[in-house]
């Protein structure tokens, strides 16, 4: 063999090296392309993916650009009109969160199981825009029904704004006119930034955008309406169902939706943005619990807690002992006066009621009788409190709700002043305290919540109480001074959703949970 053919050898060898190489790089970065996106904790510093509406490009990408450089953590996105994304986010899953150009598609969201939390972020109106001094002289939507002019719309199928502009004409009654003169010397376009950059370039006379849009192009005049006026958006983002593990993902949603991380760089350009929870990498609630709804809570609190990666210190009590605390605290947005309260009933959120937003009714539980087992002293009837040497426990109403009930029950029946001279033995300073002074024989009786008496099945016996005063009913509140109103809110939609845990710890349920609200998946 020559040198020339061994030279020539080594060549096509190399080559061919070089050949399959190049195709095996060509396979790995197809499957990579392919691959569906990694999503795990800030801490490991790899991504979160946000489909997000493509007018919001600008604000998302400073937002996601300050995220990376804060917490080493990069926020991938892919823009598109809202529609679109959604439809391809249902088949696909491939992201953990969603940012709609209006709440209409986060509700939709939600009732298709794609979403789970939603965090509000700004409000922003149709307007129509013109090149610089107006030359066309449009001051009214009946003004673009003029047939020499050319308009540019959203496509109401693909882009949130082309869904309200239609909404807000149908309205108005100047869709069909509309529609049809776009149709004919117009253009429909699949996403607002589309739409505002027709108006831009020339190639039409007006537009149809959202007011935060137009703020971000100086190259253009923008006309406010009444009947787009009418028509505001409220922006929201939501964080996917199956966000996994989905702490990374709502931290980065707080991020985005803090009142001095995300939300200045939406006000900057032109969003009238909400008021916002102030950022923390891993905040903390204070929730004040009447000691009823411990066995209920626990667990919910626990899955919140793990998804939101967030931590709340919850103090169980009698209602009397924590809205004394509270008054002693006196400012509501002082340290330690709670965030969230839940009452064992009304009457001890109705004493505070000027420190909380309204109350919402989440469950309720029967007053009974409880007794030990086999009812030794056959005490079937209030009546039976008074008779000679039986023992009563009841609830200290300084202290406690079942104290404040037990008392009200009893007045109106004429019965309290006898029973607690007589046959009252001791008074408990929450409801917890009462089921063992029946198991312990400390006492004969007690007037106590049916939820406290699962525990002890097989040592008690209860007897109902025939009265409509017989029953607490437990509602939930959050505090006008906290600053985490929105992640109060979250905290009361994970206890809205668990009726499960509620009724499984013996309570009724009073809320109607939306049928569709997806549970999260939790790793």
């Amino acid at each position: 063999m020559t040198e020339t053919t061994r030279h020539v050898g080594r060549l096509s060898r190399r080559i061919n090296f070089i050949a399959f190489a190049s195709i095996g790089l060509l396979v790995a970065l197809t499957l990579l392309m392919f691959k569906p996106a990694s999503r795990t904790t800030a801490a490991s510093g790899k991504s979160i993916q946000l489909f997000c509406a493509a007018g919001m490009r600008l604000p998302i990408e400073a937002i996601r650009t300050s995220f990376a450089a804060e917490y080493g953590v990069q926020i991938d996105v892919q823009y598109g009109g809202s529609m679109t994304l959604l439809s391809q986010l249902q088949i696909s899953r491939a992201a953990d969160l969603y940012l709609a150009a209006d709440n209409d598609y986060l509700e939709m969201a939600i009732e298709r199981g794609v979403v789970c939390e939603t965090i509000p972020i700004a409000s922003m109106v149709p307007v129509i825009v013109v090149p610089p001094g107006n030359p066309k002289g449009i001051h009214s939507i009946g003004d673009l029904l003029s047939p020499e002019l050319r308009v540019a719309l959203g496509n109401p199928d693909q882009a949130a704004i082309g869904r309200h502009t239609r909404a807000a004409l149908q309205a108005s009654g100047h869709w069909e006119r509309l529609k049809e003169q776009v149709t004919r010397s117009g253009v429909f376009k699949p996403t607002v930034p589309d739409v505002a950059n027709c108006a831009l370039l020339g190639s039409v006379d007006a537009a149809i955008v959202w007011s935060a849009t137009a703020a971000q192009y100086a190259g253009l005049d923008s006309i406010h309406t009444p009947e787009l006026d009418a028509f505001a958006s409220q922006i929201t983002l939501g964080v996917t169902s199956w966000s996994d593990p989905s702490a990374a993902a709502l931290q980065a949603a707080r991020y985005i939706t803090a009142r001095d991380r995300g939300l200045p760089v939406f006000a900057r350009m032109g969003y009238d943005t909400t008021g916002g929870d102030p950022w923390e990498a891993h905040p903390e609630l204070t929730f004040f619990a009447g000691s009823v709804n411990r066995r209920a809570l626990d667990p919910v609190i626990q899955r919140f807690e793990a998804r939101e990666g967030v931590t709340i210190n919850t103090i169980y009590n009698g209602c009397g002992i924590l809205t004394a605390q509270m008054r002693t605290i006196g400012d509501p947005h002082a340290t330690g006066f709670p965030d969230v309260y839940i009452a064992c009933d009304t009457y001890y959120l109705d004493t505070v009621a000027e420190l909380f937003e309204s109350g919402t009714c989440i469950s309720e539980t029967d007053i009974v009788l409880v007794v030990a087992e086999g009812n030794p002293k056959h005490i079937l009837h209030l009546d039976d409190l008074t008779r000679q040497g039986i023992r009563v426990a009841i609830g200290q109403p300084e202290q406690c709700t079942i104290g404040v009930l037990s008392k009200r029950l009893l007045e109106d029946a004429g019965l309290y002043q006898a029973v607690l001279t007589r046959n009252v033995v001791t008074q408990t300073a929450t409801s917890s305290m009462l089921i063992p002074a029946v198991t312990t024989g400390a006492a004969d009786v007690v007037l106590a919540y049916r939820t406290d008496t699962l525990a002890e099945t097989a040592r008690t016996d209860v007897v109902d109480i025939d009265s409509e005063l017989a029953k607490a009913i437990q509602p939930f509140a959050i505090a006008k001074g906290t600053d985490y109103k929105s992640l109060s809110q979250r905290l009361f939609n994970a206890i809205r959703l668990a009726q499960d845990d509620f009724e499984a710890a013996g309570f009724r349920w009073r809320l109607v949970a939306p049928a569709a609200a997806p549970s999260p998946v939790v790793p």
